[in-house]
Parts: structure tokens; C-alpha cells; sequence
């Protein structure tokens, strides 16, 4: 929750300004979404070796929540995605936000009804690895934009 409320207050200092400003908010968005993923797959290989009890009732309900607020998010920024990189970088935030929620959803009924936390792990691994790959894209894309190498990013960012 912390990392959603830098990017987007960030994101929101940008609007408006020059490009320079926008890319570094991108940049940052892409930064702190690397951090989250590598430290979603620290935690998931402390729990593979340290062991884990998922409690499925509170990931779902925290998931839920967590989900319509991201929706919400989502459906607010869905029509300038492909303004700038500042604003696609903050969708691109939103949509994994989304995933992960989906994902833990997921594995919380998967854990609740196989009584086992491998499915949270695995699922953990699954989504990380697709908001990583999504942030280094959204940093790549904003250092080109940045650069001036690119101006069309309505493909960028994954």
C-alpha cells in the first residue's frame, strides 16, 4: 500500500510537466515495483525454507478489498494509458496491483482447500516474476522516452 501511494503521488507531481519529469516518474514507478517483486520472492523463499500457514481467510478478505479499490484505479487511468509513460507506468502499476490481488485470491481458496501453502508460494513466484518483468520494461521504455528515443509507447511497459 505504501509503494501504490509513492507511485501514484509521484505520478500525480508529473502531470502536467515536461517529459523529464514524467520519465523519472515512470522510472521511480518502475524502481519500486523491482523492490516489491524482489522482495515478494525474498519472502517466498524465507517461507519455502523456514516453512509458512498461510491464513487463507484473511488473504481472501484482504485480497478482496484490496481488488476493488486497484479496480478502481484501474478503470480511472484506463483511458490515458497510452498518453505518456508517467500515466502508462502508473496503469501498468494498477493492472499488476490487480493480478496479484486475483493471484492471492487465488491461492487463498487453493490453500483453503487442499490444506497446504505450496499454491501461495507458487502463485507468490508467478506474480512476481510478471511485475518484475513489467517494471525493468517501464524503466527500459522511460530512460528511451527520457533519452528521446521514443515517443510512441502505447506497446511499452508489458
Amino acid at each position: 500500500m505504501l509503494a501504490d501511494t509513492l507511485v501514484y503521488a509521484v505520478s500525480l507531481y508529473a502531470v502536467g510537466k515536461a517529459i523529464k519529469y514524467k520519465a523519472n516518474a515512470a522510472i521511480f514507478n518502475g524502481i519500486l515495483q523491482t523492490a516489491l517483486a524482489l522482495l515478494v520472492l525474498g519472502d517466498v523463499a524465507q517461507r519455502l525454507i523456514w516453512g509458512s500457514e498461510p491464513n487463507a481467510n484473511m488473504m481472501l478478505w484482504i485480497a478482496g478489498l484490496a481488488l476493488l479499490v486497484n479496480v478502481i484505479c484501474f478503470a480511472l487511468l484506463y483511458s490515458s494509458r497510452n498518453g505518456d509513460i508517467n500515466i502508462r507506468a502508473s496503469w501498468i502499476c494498477s493492472r499488476n496491483d490487480m493480478l496479484m490481488n486475483a493471484g492471492v485470491i487465488l491461492s487463498a481458496w487453493m490453500v483453503s482447500v487442499i490444506n497446504k501453502a505450496w499454491p501461495d508460494l507458487l502463485i507468490a513466484t508467478i506474480i512476481a516474476i510478471i511485475v518484475l518483468r513489467s517494471a525493468l520494461r517501464i524503466i527500459k521504455d522511460a530512460h528511451a522516452v527520457k533519452a528521446g528515443e521514443k515517443t510512441d509507447i502505447s506497446t511499452c511497459c508489458g
